[in-house]
């Protein structure tokens, strides 16, 4: 039996408003038991159609706080409803049952998961899109990218430890 295709998923924004603000980044890991894909979508390249090409063969996607923001913003920015789409977990509320509280920065902290750019979080995320923006700052964007890859690289060592 071949085992599922399984996603993690984690976006980076202009801001907090999927009403006034953009996604700059959709990263994916799509792990199917030891064989992994890294996918990054970036500005412009963030399609409805690209979304659903990178997550084609998809059983689940992972999120940290996506049900709050990352799925609805990728539907109200993308019109893709990716909850009706896909099964999905978001690993916040397993941290909640094992009462590991606050974000995905703090939860990782407390269960001992290494972090690279330990410096770089959502505000900071945002300050380096506007640096490739408006400067073409490439450094910015490699920063940027490398944090996203982070975010979804350690969600699934977070699922792996919750369940």
């Amino acid at each position: 039996m071949k085992s599922s295709l399984e996603a993690y998923l984690d976006i980076e924004t202009t801001g907090l408003s999927a009403f006034s603000e953009d996604i700059t980044v959709v990263g994916i890991y799509l792990c199917r038991g030891r064989k992994t894909q890294f996918v990054q979508l970036v500005g412009g390249d963030i399609t409805p159609d690209s979304l659903l090409e990178a997550l084609e063969g998809v059983d689940i996607i992972y999120t940290y706080n996506g049900h709050r923001f990352d799925l609805p913003f990728i539907n109200t920015r993308l019109g893709l409803n990716l909850e009706k789409l896909y099964r999905h977990r978001d690993l916040m509320y397993d941290c909640w049952r094992w009462n590991l509280r606050g974000g995905f920065k703090s939860v990782e902290r407390q269960l001992g998961i290494p972090r690279k750019l330990v410096e770089v979080d959502g505000r900071a995320a945002v300050r380096l899109w506007w640096r490739y923006v408006e400067s073409f700052d490439l450094e910015a964007l490699d920063i940027l990218l490398a944090y996203n890859k982070e975010d979804v690289v350690n969600l699934k060592e977070l699922k792996e430890r919750l369940l």
